[in-house]
């Protein structure tokens, strides 16, 4: 399965909701956070999901990219400056989706260890970027429905994206 990685994010709520859209998907937190872990917020908008998410921290991308050498799969960075359309990549089931904060997208040495870079296109030229939870769910269940990995009851569900 995929795996969902944030680079120094720093709204907690953001956090939580990612939680709670990736709760069977490994989430790498990688600091400097912009909020302790502990964060009333960040365990408010999770709501009672933590106990479902397999969550590990790195307190920075140093760290980070060490404990990334030794795992397999592809790093493929979100970004608005991404290269591709992100419906136009063909995910595999070992990928890294790398988001970055909400303030300042990831960071250019980040981006230049990616194998691939993706953006979410926006339809209207006024508005920069979505909010980084709507861009983590689009992107993790793109891959998820890619790979079959959206069931309902042991089934694939048919009809959704």
């Amino acid at each position: 399965m995929v795996k969902v990685v944030l680079v120094h994010p720093q709204i907690p709520p953001n956090t939580g909701n990612i939680a709670r859209t990736a709760t069977e998907t490994e989430l790498h937190l990688v600091g400097p956070l912009g909020f302790e872990i502990s964060d009333r917020q960040l365990k408010r908008a999770g709501l009672d999901y933590w106990q479902y998410v397999n969550l590990r921290y790195h307190p920075s991308i140093e760290a980070f990219q060490t404990y990334g050498k030794t795992q397999i799969g592809r790093w493929i960075g979100f970004d608005t400056s991404g290269s591709r359309n992100y419906t136009q990549f063909q995910f595999q089931p070992q990928d890294w989706l790398l988001f970055g904060s909400e303030t300042l997208g990831l960071p250019d040495p980040v981006l230049a260890t990616c194998d691939a870079t993706l953006h979410i296109p926006m339809a209207q030229p006024q508005v920069r970027s979505l909010n980084l939870s709507v861009s983590v769910a689009i992107g993790l269940f793109e891959a998820m429905r890619q790979l079959g990995e959206l069931t309902d009851d042991g089934r694939e569900v048919e009809g959704i994206l």
